[in-house]
Parts: structure tokens; C-alpha cells; sequence
């Protein structure tokens, strides 16, 4: 028989959440990142809630607590990007990997601190009994067990297969433009003569190789700047800020943003614009 008790699961919890953010800042090995990735989102952070919230041993069962930790999870994780946005940090990688970790930081030391002033024999513990003897299964019993176990093997790997081989998906290039504070808000509308407009003007490349993108500006249909070589591998991003200017009064400029890739340079590739009043300063 296997049996074991773990009355504290908090520091291993903490320790793959830091080993998560070694691995995507420095290792950067995809099998490993997404192995611990997946139960960072969809597991941890509503553990850890639940573990906060009811930390005796009979407010709930295992099921349960299982259960509703991956339901939390998802409740968690999109409220936690929701609050992103509305940073100037918005909804990207680091930001979410630190958010969620300082979470999960916050709520094991909750966990940990209620679950302690309970008395010892009310408090919640993980306990692991296994008992299997295979001599005394029966015939059906050694065939559903086989059965189980090839197909753990064949699930694992299957999952390892689907990790390390490369996966070519749809092959597009993102092209935005942001506000000056990073946002999707804040673009300019009026301007006066002379002055400076300011977006941010943003490249990601997931075309699966290395591109050369050029990067124009236009005003009124007419070329006024034009930002070349852009070189981005795989999943490489570009991101740089970029200012236009009228010298004449206009209603609804026309202020447009072109991006060409290597070798196509009759027609843009992606194409987005802005409407700017041009005013005279009086």
C-alpha cells in the first residue's frame, strides 16, 4: 500500500510558479513552459483562492476543491487581463505571468496563514492512498488495468508529440497602430499646422521565417515617410513611435499607414488609417 500525506503543498505550488518564469525568461524550452504553463493558468490560481477561502479539512472535499480550482481558475485568469488592459502595461506576456504569480503568491500565504490557526486535526491535507495488489486482481481487472495504462503512455505520448513538433498554423503579419500611451485609445483627431501627430506604429511577424517589411507613411495620398528595413524573425515583434504633420488646413485628413513585405511593392500588404482635423492656429 501507498499511502502519504502532504500537509503543506503551498511552497511547491510557489516553486513551479518561479521555475515557470525562469523558464520563459531564460531557458525558453517549449516542452517545459507549457507543461508548467498549463497548470499556472488553469489550475493554480483558483487552488490557491480555494485554499484561502476554505482552509479546514471538511469545509470541502477533494472533488470539489478540484473541481472548482479549475473553475475559479478560468474566472480568475480573464479577470486578471481585464484589469491589464486598463493599464499601461496591457494584456501581454510578462505582465500576465507576473500578475498571475503575485497572486498565487498572495493567495498561498493567505491560505497558509488561515489554514495554520486552525487546530491540527481540523486543518485541510492532501492524502494519498494507493493499494494494489496484482496477484489478487482477476482476470477482467488485469485487462482494464493494462488497457489504463497503455493508454496514460499513449496520451503522454501523444502530448509530447503535439509539444515538440513544430506546428505551422495560418501565416499572417499583425499591423497596428496604438496611442502614444500604448492603448488602443488616445490616437490624435485635431491637430493644428505644423504640429506633431504621434501614434505608435506596431509589426509582429508570424509568417513562420524571416521578413523585410517596409513601413509607410501618407498624408492626403501623398508619401510623407517611410521606415525600411524592418527584419523580424518568427513571432518577433516591432514596435516604434512615429509622428506626421500638416502644413496646410485640412478637414478629415486622410492619414494612412502602409506596410509592404520584401519583393511586393506594387500593392501594401496591411493597410490602416486615421481622420485628422487640421486646424489653423489662430
Amino acid at each position: 500500500m501507498i499511502k502519504f500525506t502532504i500537509k503543506n503543498e503551498f511552497p511547491v505550488i510557489v516553486a513551479l510558479s518561479l521555475i515557470l518564469i525562469l523558464v520563459i525568461t531564460v531557458i525558453n524550452w517549449q516542452p517545459l513552459r507549457v507543461a508548467l504553463g498549463l497548470p499556472f493558468v488553469l489550475f493554480f490560481p483558483g487552488y490557491t483562492l480555494i485554499a484561502a477561502l476554505f482552509p479546514g479539512a471538511s469545509d470541502l472535499d477533494g472533488i470539489e476543491r478540484v473541481a472548482l480550482s479549475f473553475g475559479l481558475s478560468i474566472a480568475v485568469v480573464p479577470l486578471i487581463g481585464l484589469a491589464l488592459n486598463y493599464t499601461s502595461w496591457g494584456i501581454r506576456l510578462y505582465p500576465i505571468l507576473v500578475s498571475l504569480t503575485a497572486f498565487i503568491l498572495a493567495m498561498s500565504g493567505i491560505g497558509w496563514y488561515r489554514r495554520n490557526k486552525l487546530p491540527e486535526g481540523k486543518r485541510f491535507k492532501i492524502r494519498v492512498e494507493f493499494d494494489f495488489k496484482w496477484s489478487e486482481q482477476s482476470r477482467l481487472d488485469k485487462v482494464l488495468t493494462v488497457l489504463l495504462l497503455g493508454a496514460i503512455l499513449f496520451a503522454a505520448g501523444t502530448l509530447y508529440y503535439v509539444i515538440t513538433t513544430p506546428k505551422v498554423g495560418e501565416k499572417f503579419t499583425e499591423f497596428y497602430i496604438l496611442g502614444p500611451g500604448g492603448m488602443a485609445e488616445g490616437y490624435p483627431r485635431e491637430l493644428k499646422v505644423g504640429e506633431y501627430g504621434q501614434v505608435i506604429l506596431g509589426v509582429v511577424n508570424h509568417e513562420y521565417r524571416r521578413i523585410n517589411y517596409r513601413a509607410e507613411i501618407r498624408m492626403g495620398g501623398y508619401l510623407k515617410h517611410a521606415l525600411y528595413p524592418i527584419t523580424l524573425d518568427h513571432e518577433e515583434k516591432w514596435e516604434k513611435p512615429v509622428y506626421f504633420k500638416a502644413e496646410l488646413p485640412h478637414e478629415n485628413l486622410k492619414v494612412e499607414f502602409w506596410l509592404f513585405r520584401e519583393g511586393e511593392d506594387r500593392e501594401p500588404y496591411r493597410k490602416l488609417h486615421l481622420w485628422v482635423d487640421v486646424v489653423q492656429d489662430e
